[in-house]
């Protein structure tokens, strides 16, 4: 499984990153949303962890490109806010499947992104088809 991280916060985001690996997920870690623009474009990712709340440019921005370079991508976001704590997050990002607090345990956290990472239709079908 591949996740991409969008996380302003390095160290949090490199937090986040080790607990994924023990799930022997493959993480790519970038700080903006004009690395991860060009990460969705380079890469294929099963599961998404974006930062709400970016120093520069959009979530919305990196959210809309997925869904259209990597539908099958599942978006998690991760907010220190409040806002979009009325579930109205699922109305602006289609690809949204969760909103969880930045101060998730980062066990917990891994979890959920593990989780929405399986979750998705099959990728590995289409990738890599059996032979024969």
């Amino acid at each position: 499984m591949r996740a991409l991280i969008v996380h302003r916060n390095t160290d949090l985001g490199g937090l986040w990153q080790r607990h994924l690996a023990r799930l022997d997920v493959d993480v790519t870690l970038v700080h903006s949303a004009a690395c991860a623009l060009t990460a969705i474009d380079d890469d294929p990712f099963d599961v998404i962890l974006l930062d709400l709340v970016m120093a520069e440019g959009s979530a919305f921005a990196v959210a809309d490109l997925a869904r259209f370079r990597q539908p099958d991508a599942n978006v998690v976001f991760v907010t220190d806010t409040t806002f979009f704590s009325d579930g109205s997050i699922f109305n602006h990002a289609a690809n949204a499947r969760a909103l969880i607090e930045t101060a998730t345990p980062p066990k917990d956290l891994a979890a959920i992104v593990h989780h929405y990472g399986i979750s998705r239709p099959a990728r590995a079908v289409r990738h890599n088809p059996v032979p024969g």
